[in-house]
């Protein structure tokens, strides 16, 4: 009987045994198809993220192909970078590899942006999908135009010594020596080797063989000479052509103003409402003053009459303003504007134009603008704000941009004051033919001077603002 129940007792331990093996392998199975499961899941996943990396990189590629093949396009039409004819858009781009035939496609969108019936750039956008996937898609946009004179802070075609009391922000250049004691941040290049640095440009004694650029100025490591030179030809703006553009394409044109050379001009004053008030000026008043360019003269800057011709609404379609005399400019400008001061058409006289006051924008998002483009000089004449700003491309094609020098021994006792100027802060880009000058060595002129250029205009200028290249090139690259 003991026995019996023994036997019956190792039997069922080893059915319980047996059931718990069982289960333990029962488990294990599970964890193990779990880990199997969760691998092959990774797998899957990594070979999927794997094939929309390689599709997105194709799509990138497609849209890169498809910006360059515009441009190829575009060059080989110049008809389309004249007056944007001929433009196709959108354009299917169809990217392929010998060996292994179509990999991707881009569809190539092109917007021409057009001042007085002429192309000013062209907006370029590609959206580029692989041939593998076409679910991820790839768009790159980028603005084709020649480089501005606004990517500088200073472009100046002659010697020039940057002053201890400056501060600059963005490239300067000249085609000459370069003088530099400002404080800067940004590239000074120059496009000689060596110049006569004489004492008129600080150097006592003179250094007949100095360096391109020579100076006391910080951040020497940025200085670099030679380099090439920037071509004041292609600077140089057609006035007849503007002239015409201005009078025919829907811009404001005046002629010359009666009177005398020195008694007349215009005075424009730009107006929050983005319209600009025009004075015919008809009288000025005259001192002794002093250029660099020029040597001795009477500059005739400060109005003492003038008729109002009204306020006018800047054309949006061809926002350009043409004075055949010289002209006077102040206020607020909301809008992308450009006034030019020429005489095409009389070899014998090159206007000025004068910063008569303050020249601030009504919007600093880069939608408002301006660029003044004298035939000759680009002045601050005698009678300015103490403390004046400026925002602008100011362009001096034959002449100079500056303050020249009055003496307080030549100027009425109300006008003693106006000789010396305290600050003078310039956003935007001075171009100049002759030697710049703002700050004279007897303490006249300003005493500190801010330079800094306008990034939000540096690829969105006014229209027919100079470009500082022939070259069409590719701006504002980007991903959207």
């Amino acid at each position: 009987m003991l026995d019996t129940t023994h036997h019956e007792l190792r039997t069922a331990n080893r059915r319980a045994q047996r059931g718990v093996t069982v289960m333990l392998v029962l488990g294990f199975m599970g964890v193990f198809m779990i880990i199997l499961g969760t691998l092959a899941s990774y797998a899957l996943t990594q070979g999927t993220y794997g094939r929309a990396l390689s599709a997105r990189e194709q799509a990138l590629h497609a849209a890169e192909g498809g910006l360059e093949y515009y441009r190829w396009f575009l060059a080989h039409n110049p008809s389309i970078l004249t007056a944007g004819v001929g433009l196709v858009s959108p354009y299917q781009y169809v990217l392929s590899d010998p060996e292994v035939g179509t990999t991707g496609r881009a569809t190539v969108t092109a917007t021409a942006n057009l001042q007085c019936g002429a192309l000013q750039w062209i907006d370029l956008s590609s959206r580029g999908t692989a041939e593998m996937n076409a679910i991820f898609p790839r768009t790159l946009t980028a603005r084709y135009m020649r480089s501005s004179v606004a990517e500088y802070s200073y472009i100046v075609n002659a010697n020039v010594w940057a002053g201890a009391s400056r501060t600059i922000r963005g490239p300067y250049h000249s085609n000459g020596g370069v003088r530099m004691d400002a404080t800067h941040n940004s590239d000074v290049t120059s496009a000689v080797t060596t110049w006569n640095c004489t004492s008129s440009y600080g150097c006592n004694p003179a250094q007949p063989t100095a360096p391109g650029v020579v100076g006391n100025g910080t951040n020497p490591t940025l200085w670099t000479y030679p380099v090439p030179t920037v071509d004041f030809t292609s600077i140089g703006v057609n006035f007849t052509d503007l002239k015409t553009k201005a009078n025919t394409q829907g811009g404001i044109y005046y002629a010359a103003a009666s009177g005398s050379e020195n008694n007349r001009g215009y005075h424009l004053v730009f107006n929050t409402a983005g319209t600009v008030t025009i004075y015919r000026v008809t009288n000025t008043e005259g001192y002794p003053s002093y250029s660099s360019q020029y040597g001795d003269g009477t500059e005739y800057s400060v109005i003492t009459n003038q008729t109002l011709l009204g306020t006018y609404s800047i054309p949006s379609s061809c926002s350009l303003m043409f004075f055949e005399d010289r002209v006077w400019v102040e206020g607020t400008a909301n809008a992308k504007v450009t006034v030019v001061a020429a005489t095409p058409s009389n070899t014998s006289t090159a206007p000025d134009i004068y910063l008569n006051g303050n020249i601030v924008y009504n919007d600093y998002d880069g939608s408002d603008g301006l660029t003044l483009i004298a035939e000759r000089n680009v002045l601050l004449p005698l009678v300015i704000p103490d403390s004046m700003e400026i925002h602008g491309i100011f362009v001096a094609q034959s002449g100079h941009y500056g303050r020249d020098y009055f003496s307080t021994s030549d100027l009425p006792s109300q006008y003693d004051p106006y000789a010396t100027r305290t600050q003078l802060t310039t956003v935007g880009t001075v171009v100049s033919n002759g030697r710049t000058g703002t700050s004279w060595s007897d303490g006249t002129g300003f005493l500190t001077r801010l330079d800094y250029y306008d990034q939000q205009l540096a690829f969105s200028p006014p229209p027919f603002t100079p470009s500082a290249s022939t070259d069409y090139r590719f701006n504002l690259w980007r991903e959207q």
